[in-house]
């Protein structure tokens, strides 16, 4: 299955409506791209043309982050800098903003890193000085990689050697990887797996099995050691980061964009049981979205007072109209929608939103851009998301990160990486 980004691109939001008429599309753009290999190919070789003078592309610039609040209320950063090194960055809170410290590489051996948009870098904190960091680890062959973890346990001032997460070593898919602790402390690691895909028989040159699946596996001492590889469900979309959040009760939801029969990429959310068990999946998204693709671009969960906050990116069939967008809604505690709470963002270039929540009050921030520039929004309800307020927050020309919310007691801020700086807003109803 093809993997495309027409949520990078809010031209084709607006524009394509069916899954054939989006897969044409993706096949004019392939035709275009083997045409342009082949002049390319022409004239190095001699053949037609004469060889131009080429401008080597500079390749884009890996912001994606993970951030988190210290126990100390500290500001933390994990992210990769121009050489590819793996680095921590902290920052104080101060009367006119926040003061970012020197950022401190972290040794991962000839580890590579990913740290685009959705599959970045995650920084958790845990109980007794535990720290964790965990990335991608790309392979050679490509859209490998392995799940890998850096652990502390004196609150980030010195880091064991990486260590992979996973049983599996095969050189597959094993990446976009989520953490989480629950009430108990169990560490729960998440991540998209392609070894069912690997191992399914072949109809014609095309697998029976649809998309990837999702994996995951429990730590009880804190990511020293864990238990077994355990399935959470087949037929996941294959490039879509995955949301984690706890629950009421004290245990982490996964929600996840799923492949619903026959194609239908929708979300799912499960229970992650810590004794690894295999729980039921329930459906959280409703937009029929039949599309043989990957968007790359995965949801976002918070708690609620009852059940949980979720945005996500699909596309909607509304009577003869197809309506693209990023949507919002309230979902249930066993990941069931309330269809009432639904509700579109209101703005037509929004992508990769995340949302957090402090009891009553609900934060959703998303960029928007117009290919020049990228303008950073937030939707604030003071009433447990029923109704909603627009903010503009920020504005940046060049290439940014997807923004992100996180919390400290009472106070919620949302970091926004581009390539000259880490901006910090915090979030006022």
């Amino acid at each position: 299955m093809s993997a495309v980004h027409p949520a990078s691109h809010p031209h084709l939001q607006r524009h394509f409506t069916h899954s054939r008429a989006f897969q044409g599309l993706v096949w004019l753009l392939a035709l275009a791209a083997l045409l342009a290999w082949g002049v390319a190919q022409a004239q190095h070789t001699g053949h037609g043309a004469a060889p131009a003078a080429t401008k080597e592309r500079k390749p884009r610039p890996q912001l994606g982050s993970g951030v988190a609040f210290a126990p100390d209320g500290s500001l933390w950063l994990a992210g990769v800098n121009e050489q590819g090194r793996l680095y921590l960055h902290s920052a104080q809170p101060q009367a006119q903003g926040w003061q970012w410290g020197t950022p401190r590489l972290l040794a991962t051996g000839s580890d590579r890193i990913s740290a685009d948009g959705e599959n970045r870098p995650k920084l958790l904190f845990g109980p007794q000085g535990l720290v964790l960091v965990a990335y991608t680890q790309p392979l050679d062959k490509p859209n490998t990689g392995w799940v890998r973890l850096l652990r502390s346990t004196d609150g980030g001032k010195t880091f064991a050697p990486p260590v992979t997460v996973h049983a599996d070593r095969q050189v597959i898919t094993h990446r976009f990887e989520s953490l989480a602790l629950d009430a108990q402390g169990a560490l729960h690691t998440v991540w998209i797996d392609k070894r069912d895909l690997e191992a399914a028989p072949r109809v014609g040159n095309k697998p029976a099995y649809r998309g990837a699946a999702i994996y995951r596996n429990v730590s009880l001492d804190g990511g020293a050691t864990f238990g077994p590889d355990t399935k959470v469900a087949d037929h996941s979309c294959e490039c879509c980061r995955i949301a984690l959040a706890q629950g009421a009760d004290g245990r982490v939801r996964a929600m996840w964009r799923h492949v619903f029969e026959p194609n239908v990429r929708d979300h799912a959310m499960a229970v992650l049981d810590v004794q690894g068990l295999r729980a039921d999946t329930v459906r959280a998204t409703e937009d029929g979205w039949r599309v043989d693709a990957c968007p790359h671009h995965g949801p976002a969960l918070a708690p609620a007072q009852a059940g949980f906050h979720a945005v996500w990116f699909g596309i909607r069939e509304q009577g003869a109209d197809s309506v693209p967008g990023v949507r919002y809604a309230r979902l249930q505690p066993n990941g069931q929608p309330d269809p009432a709470s639904v509700q579109r963002l209101p703005d037509d270039r929004a992508e990769h939103a995340d949302v957090q929540a402090q009891g009553e009050h609900v934060a959703v921030v998303w960029r928007s851009t117009d290919r020049m520039t990228t303008t950073l929004k937030a939707w604030l309800s003071t009433d447990g998301g029923r109704h909603f307020t627009e903010k503009v927050l920020d504005q940046v020309e060049g290439e940014n990160d997807f923004p992100r919310l996180v919390q400290h007691g009472n106070r919620m801020v949302v970091v926004w990486r581009n390539v000259k700086e880490v901006k910090v807003h915090d979030i006022t109803f």
